[in-house]
């Protein structure tokens, strides 16, 4: 198991750069995880996903939860 953080000040583009990431990973086949301590919804934005406590399962990202 790998723990990718990506972590900086705010407006770096850490948002866009762990939702790219995660989507590669995913593509190459790594059962990826994606979550976010920030109250904003941005990921889920970067997503087009609801915001949830649960992981979701993406199908139209392969092993992308």
């Amino acid at each position: 198991m790998r723990i990718l953080t990506f972590t900086g000040k705010g407006g770096v583009g850490k948002t866009s750069v762990s939702a790219a990431t995660a989507v590669r990973l995913s593509q190459m086949g790594y059962r990826t995880l994606v979550l976010s301590t920030d109250p904003a919804h941005s990921l889920s934005d970067s997503f087009n996903l609801p915001l949830g406590s649960e992981p979701y399962k993406d199908h139209g990202k392969p092993s992308c939860y």
